[in-house]
Protein backbone atom coordinates (compact mmCIF):
# COMPACT_ATOMS: atom_id res chain seq x y z
CA UNK A 1 0.00 0.00 0.00
CA UNK A 2 1.59 3.35 -1.15
CA UNK A 3 1.72 6.63 0.96
CA UNK A 4 -1.34 8.08 -0.59
CA UNK A 5 -3.52 5.27 -0.32
CA UNK A 6 -2.48 4.77 3.31
CA UNK A 7 -3.72 8.36 3.95
CA UNK A 8 -7.07 7.87 2.44
CA UNK A 9 -8.02 4.63 4.08
CA UNK A 10 -6.90 6.37 7.60
CA UNK A 11 -8.94 9.06 6.81
CA UNK A 12 -11.57 6.67 6.26
CA UNK A 13 -11.43 4.77 9.51
CA UNK A 14 -11.17 8.24 11.57
CA UNK A 15 -14.67 9.54 9.88
CA UNK A 16 -16.03 5.96 10.60
CA UNK A 17 -15.05 5.75 14.29
CA UNK A 18 -18.47 6.73 15.30
CA UNK A 19 -19.85 3.28 14.24
CA UNK A 20 -17.09 1.25 15.80
CA UNK A 21 -15.81 0.30 19.12
CA UNK A 22 -16.32 4.01 21.57
CA UNK A 23 -13.14 4.33 23.54
CA UNK A 24 -10.38 2.77 24.35
CA UNK A 25 -10.43 -0.87 23.78
CA UNK A 26 -9.70 -2.85 27.49
CA UNK A 27 -6.77 -5.73 27.71
CA UNK A 28 -5.73 -7.74 29.78
CA UNK A 29 -2.33 -9.37 30.52
CA UNK A 30 -3.05 -13.57 30.46
CA UNK A 31 0.16 -14.67 30.99
CA UNK A 32 3.57 -12.54 30.68
CA UNK A 33 3.84 -10.05 27.19
CA UNK A 34 0.66 -11.87 26.22
CA UNK A 35 -2.42 -9.75 25.92
CA UNK A 36 -6.33 -10.30 25.34
CA UNK A 37 -9.45 -8.15 24.72
CA UNK A 38 -12.75 -9.97 25.45
CA UNK A 39 -15.63 -9.13 22.94
CA UNK A 40 -18.65 -9.10 23.99
CA UNK A 41 -20.96 -12.45 24.26
CA UNK A 42 -23.04 -11.12 21.09
CA UNK A 43 -23.93 -11.16 17.91
CA UNK A 44 -21.82 -9.47 14.90
CA UNK A 45 -24.64 -6.18 15.08
CA UNK A 46 -23.56 -2.12 14.58
CA UNK A 47 -25.39 -2.06 18.65
CA UNK A 48 -21.71 -3.43 19.55
CA UNK A 49 -19.98 -1.91 16.64
CA UNK A 50 -18.89 -5.32 15.70
CA UNK A 51 -16.63 -6.01 18.89
CA UNK A 52 -17.77 -9.48 19.50
CA UNK A 53 -14.52 -11.83 19.38
CA UNK A 54 -11.83 -12.21 21.21
CA UNK A 55 -8.46 -10.29 20.39
CA UNK A 56 -4.66 -10.59 21.37
CA UNK A 57 -1.37 -9.30 20.86
CA UNK A 58 1.86 -11.19 21.94
CA UNK A 59 4.75 -8.82 22.35
CA UNK A 60 8.64 -10.12 22.13
CA UNK A 61 11.52 -8.45 22.24
CA UNK A 62 11.81 -7.09 18.36
CA UNK A 63 8.13 -6.54 17.54
CA UNK A 64 4.79 -7.70 18.51
CA UNK A 65 2.16 -10.20 16.72
CA UNK A 66 -1.67 -9.38 16.50
CA UNK A 67 -4.02 -12.54 16.74
CA UNK A 68 -7.27 -11.05 15.13
CA UNK A 69 -8.30 -7.43 15.01
CA UNK A 70 -12.22 -7.22 15.34
CA UNK A 71 -15.31 -6.76 13.66
CA UNK A 72 -15.09 -3.55 12.18
CA UNK A 73 -12.71 -1.07 11.37
CA UNK A 74 -12.86 1.16 14.30
CA UNK A 75 -12.48 -2.41 16.36
CA UNK A 76 -9.06 -2.53 14.61
CA UNK A 77 -8.07 1.31 15.25
CA UNK A 78 -8.85 0.67 18.72
CA UNK A 79 -6.88 -2.78 19.39
CA UNK A 80 -3.87 -1.03 17.67
CA UNK A 81 -4.29 2.48 20.30
CA UNK A 82 -4.07 -0.78 23.13
CA UNK A 83 -0.94 -1.85 21.49
CA UNK A 84 0.52 1.59 21.35
CA UNK A 85 -0.75 2.28 24.65
CA UNK A 86 1.41 -1.44 25.62
CA UNK A 87 4.62 -1.09 23.67
CA UNK A 88 6.97 0.63 21.89
CA UNK A 89 7.39 -1.68 19.50
CA UNK A 90 6.48 -1.56 15.92
CA UNK A 91 3.52 -4.36 15.17
CA UNK A 92 5.36 -7.25 12.33
CA UNK A 93 2.60 -9.33 12.53
CA UNK A 94 -1.06 -9.49 11.95
CA UNK A 95 -2.78 -13.36 12.37
CA UNK A 96 -6.72 -13.66 11.21
CA UNK A 97 -7.46 -17.08 12.68
CA UNK A 98 -9.82 -17.42 10.18
CA UNK A 99 -12.37 -15.48 7.75
CA UNK A 100 -15.49 -15.18 9.81
CA UNK A 101 -15.50 -10.57 9.84
CA UNK A 102 -15.89 -10.08 13.68
CA UNK A 103 -12.52 -11.69 13.13
CA UNK A 104 -10.74 -10.03 10.05
CA UNK A 105 -12.55 -6.68 9.58
CA UNK A 106 -10.06 -4.42 11.57
CA UNK A 107 -6.83 -5.39 9.73
CA UNK A 108 -7.56 -1.90 7.75
CA UNK A 109 -6.33 0.12 10.97
CA UNK A 110 -3.07 -1.66 10.77
CA UNK A 111 -2.71 -1.38 7.16
CA UNK A 112 -3.46 2.26 7.07
CA UNK A 113 -1.55 2.51 10.50
CA UNK A 114 2.05 1.36 9.66
CA UNK A 115 2.52 3.00 6.09
CA UNK A 116 6.15 2.96 6.23
CA UNK A 117 6.87 -0.17 7.82
CA UNK A 118 3.81 -2.44 7.45
CA UNK A 119 2.92 -5.13 9.25
CA UNK A 120 2.53 -8.97 7.25
CA UNK A 121 -0.54 -9.90 7.14
CA UNK A 122 -1.10 -13.92 7.75
CA UNK A 123 -3.57 -16.46 7.70
CA UNK A 124 -4.08 -20.01 6.79
CA UNK A 125 -2.99 -21.29 3.06
CA UNK A 126 -7.08 -20.92 2.04
CA UNK A 127 -8.29 -17.76 3.71
CA UNK A 128 -7.53 -15.64 0.67
CA UNK A 129 -10.28 -18.21 -1.35
CA UNK A 130 -12.66 -17.70 1.76
CA UNK A 131 -12.43 -13.67 1.75
CA UNK A 132 -12.50 -13.73 -1.95
CA UNK A 133 -15.52 -15.42 -1.66
CA UNK A 134 -17.21 -13.37 1.24
CA UNK A 135 -15.78 -9.75 0.52
CA UNK A 136 -19.14 -8.99 -1.29
CA UNK A 137 -21.45 -10.20 1.57
CA UNK A 138 -18.66 -8.17 4.05
CA UNK A 139 -19.05 -4.74 2.11
CA UNK A 140 -23.04 -5.20 2.13
CA UNK A 141 -23.25 -5.89 5.50
CA UNK A 142 -20.93 -3.35 6.86
CA UNK A 143 -23.13 -0.72 4.23
CA UNK A 144 -26.24 -1.88 5.26
CA UNK A 145 -26.15 -2.53 9.08
CA UNK A 146 -23.09 -0.23 9.90
CA UNK A 147 -23.75 2.16 7.29
CA UNK A 148 -19.47 1.64 6.64
CA UNK A 149 -18.69 2.00 2.92
CA UNK A 150 -15.33 0.16 2.59
CA UNK A 151 -12.62 1.60 0.12
CA UNK A 152 -11.07 -0.81 -2.49
CA UNK A 153 -8.43 -1.84 -0.32
CA UNK A 154 -9.88 -1.61 3.24
CA UNK A 155 -10.22 -5.56 3.08
CA UNK A 156 -6.80 -6.81 3.73
CA UNK A 157 -5.80 -9.93 2.85
CA UNK A 158 -2.66 -12.26 3.98
CA UNK A 159 0.43 -12.71 2.12
CA UNK A 160 2.27 -14.73 4.38
CA UNK A 161 0.18 -18.22 4.16
CA UNK A 162 0.29 -21.56 6.38
CA UNK A 163 0.13 -24.61 4.69
CA UNK A 164 0.76 -27.23 8.02
CA UNK A 165 2.86 -25.44 10.60
CA UNK A 166 4.59 -22.07 10.80
CA UNK A 167 6.98 -20.41 13.45
CA UNK A 168 7.27 -16.87 14.13
CA UNK A 169 9.99 -14.79 15.61
CA UNK A 170 9.13 -11.63 17.40
CA UNK A 171 12.64 -11.83 18.91
CA UNK A 172 13.66 -14.05 22.02
CA UNK A 173 9.82 -15.64 21.59
CA UNK A 174 8.27 -18.06 19.06
CA UNK A 175 4.61 -18.31 17.85
CA UNK A 176 3.89 -21.65 16.62
CA UNK A 177 1.20 -20.92 14.44
CA UNK A 178 -0.92 -24.18 12.76
CA UNK A 179 -3.28 -24.41 9.96
CA UNK A 180 -5.90 -27.15 10.25
CA UNK A 181 -8.27 -29.55 7.72
CA UNK A 182 -11.60 -28.44 7.75
CA UNK A 183 -13.47 -27.72 11.31
CA UNK A 184 -15.18 -24.29 12.68
CA UNK A 185 -14.44 -23.11 8.69
CA UNK A 186 -12.16 -24.52 6.06
CA UNK A 187 -9.64 -22.12 7.23
CA UNK A 188 -8.95 -22.31 10.74
CA UNK A 189 -5.80 -21.24 12.53
CA UNK A 190 -4.47 -21.55 16.05
CA UNK A 191 -1.51 -19.70 17.64
CA UNK A 192 0.81 -20.80 20.46
CA UNK A 193 3.01 -19.38 22.18
CA UNK A 194 5.74 -21.37 23.41
CA UNK A 195 6.97 -19.37 26.02
CA UNK A 196 4.33 -18.83 28.52
CA UNK A 197 2.04 -21.97 26.62
CA UNK A 198 -0.74 -19.71 25.98
CA UNK A 199 -2.75 -21.67 23.11
CA UNK A 200 -4.67 -19.11 20.89
CA UNK A 201 -7.51 -21.41 19.57
CA UNK A 202 -9.47 -18.89 17.66
CA UNK A 203 -13.55 -20.18 17.05
CA UNK A 204 -12.11 -23.68 17.29
CA UNK A 205 -13.02 -23.02 21.05
CA UNK A 206 -16.34 -21.24 22.55
CA UNK A 207 -16.92 -20.58 25.67
CA UNK A 208 -20.47 -20.03 26.53
CA UNK A 209 -21.52 -18.13 23.14
CA UNK A 210 -22.72 -21.39 21.46
CA UNK A 211 -20.13 -22.88 18.73
CA UNK A 212 -21.62 -21.97 15.64
CA UNK A 213 -20.62 -24.67 12.35
CA UNK A 214 -19.30 -23.43 9.25
CA UNK A 215 -17.24 -26.08 7.75
CA UNK A 216 -17.12 -29.93 9.38
CA UNK A 217 -19.52 -31.17 12.29
CA UNK A 218 -17.01 -34.43 11.66
CA UNK A 219 -13.98 -32.39 10.95
CA UNK A 220 -14.10 -30.24 14.26
CA UNK A 221 -14.54 -33.67 16.57
CA UNK A 222 -11.55 -34.50 15.14
CA UNK A 223 -9.86 -31.38 15.32
CA UNK A 224 -10.30 -31.26 18.71
CA UNK A 225 -9.51 -34.69 19.26
CA UNK A 226 -5.97 -33.59 18.57
CA UNK A 227 -5.95 -30.17 20.45
CA UNK A 228 -6.06 -31.91 23.63
CA UNK A 229 -1.94 -32.92 22.76
CA UNK A 230 -0.94 -29.70 23.34
CA UNK A 231 0.53 -28.62 26.27
CA UNK A 232 -0.94 -25.91 27.02
CA UNK A 233 -1.09 -23.57 30.27
CA UNK A 234 -3.70 -21.23 29.36
CA UNK A 235 -6.23 -21.56 26.51
CA UNK A 236 -7.75 -18.45 24.74
CA UNK A 237 -11.30 -19.02 23.11
CA UNK A 238 -12.77 -17.50 20.13
CA UNK A 239 -15.80 -16.00 22.50
CA UNK A 240 -15.68 -16.44 26.51
CA UNK A 241 -13.01 -16.45 28.84
CA UNK A 242 -9.98 -17.74 28.67
CA UNK A 243 -9.11 -20.55 30.92
CA UNK A 244 -6.33 -22.67 32.38
CA UNK A 245 -8.40 -25.56 33.00
CA UNK A 246 -7.01 -27.52 29.62
CA UNK A 247 -7.62 -29.71 28.05
CA UNK A 248 -11.12 -29.37 30.21
CA UNK A 249 -12.13 -26.14 28.47
CA UNK A 250 -12.86 -28.60 25.43
CA UNK A 251 -15.46 -30.67 27.42
CA UNK A 252 -18.49 -28.63 26.90
CA UNK A 253 -18.13 -27.71 23.00
CA UNK A 254 -16.75 -30.80 22.25
CA UNK A 255 -20.21 -32.57 23.99
CA UNK A 256 -22.94 -30.39 22.47
CA UNK A 257 -20.67 -31.11 18.71
CA UNK A 258 -21.11 -34.78 19.92
CA UNK A 259 -24.84 -34.14 20.81
CA UNK A 260 -25.69 -32.87 17.07
CA UNK A 261 -24.15 -35.99 15.36
CA UNK A 262 -25.56 -38.28 17.08
CA UNK A 263 -29.40 -36.19 17.30
CA UNK A 264 -28.72 -35.86 13.25
CA UNK A 265 -27.21 -38.83 12.55
CA UNK A 266 -31.01 -40.24 14.40
CA UNK A 267 -32.67 -38.08 12.86
CA UNK A 268 -31.62 -39.04 9.49
CA UNK A 269 -31.97 -43.02 10.19
CA UNK A 270 -35.82 -41.88 11.24
CA UNK A 271 -36.15 -40.41 7.30
CA UNK A 272 -36.86 -37.01 9.02
CA UNK A 273 -36.80 -33.71 6.79
CA UNK A 274 -34.74 -31.08 7.33
CA UNK A 275 -37.48 -28.88 9.10
CA UNK A 276 -38.06 -31.94 11.52
CA UNK A 277 -34.45 -32.29 12.32
CA UNK A 278 -33.81 -28.41 13.11
CA UNK A 279 -37.14 -28.66 15.46
CA UNK A 280 -35.89 -31.43 17.43
CA UNK A 281 -32.10 -32.39 17.38
CA UNK A 282 -29.89 -30.87 19.89
CA UNK A 283 -32.52 -29.57 22.03
CA UNK A 284 -31.83 -30.67 25.26
CA UNK A 285 -28.14 -29.83 24.67
CA UNK A 286 -28.45 -26.23 24.55
CA UNK A 287 -29.37 -25.05 28.68
CA UNK A 288 -26.21 -23.26 29.28
CA UNK A 289 -25.77 -21.79 25.97
CA UNK A 290 -25.63 -18.19 25.04
CA UNK A 291 -26.89 -17.22 21.60
CA UNK A 292 -28.65 -20.69 21.28
CA UNK A 293 -31.97 -18.94 19.85
CA UNK A 294 -29.07 -18.01 17.11
CA UNK A 295 -27.28 -20.28 16.19
CA UNK A 296 -28.33 -23.82 16.99
CA UNK A 297 -31.02 -23.97 13.68
CA UNK A 298 -28.06 -22.97 11.60
CA UNK A 299 -26.45 -25.83 13.07
CA UNK A 300 -28.68 -27.92 12.91
CA UNK A 301 -28.80 -27.30 9.44
CA UNK A 302 -25.27 -27.55 8.30
CA UNK A 303 -25.21 -30.71 10.28
CA UNK A 304 -27.71 -32.08 8.22
CA UNK A 305 -26.43 -30.98 4.77
CA UNK A 306 -22.90 -32.39 5.98
CA UNK A 307 -23.91 -35.92 7.02
CA UNK A 308 -27.37 -36.56 4.53
CA UNK A 309 -25.08 -38.60 2.38
CA UNK A 310 -23.01 -40.50 4.64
Amino acid sequence: MNALAAAGLLTLLCCCADAGAAGPLSVAEVAPGVFVHQGRIEDWLPANGGDVANLGFVVGQRCVAVIDSGGAPAVGEALRAAVARTTPLPVCYVINTHVHPDHVLGNAAFAAGAAENPPRFVGHARLPAALRAREPYLRNALQRDFSLRLAADAIVYPTLLVERRLELDLGGRTLQLDAWPTAHTDNDLTVFDTRTRTLFLADLLFVDHLPVLDGSLRGWLQVLAELRSFDAALAVPGHGAPSTRWPAALDAEEQYLQTLLKETRAALRNRASIQQAVDQVGRDALPGWRLAEQFHRRNVTAAYAELEWE
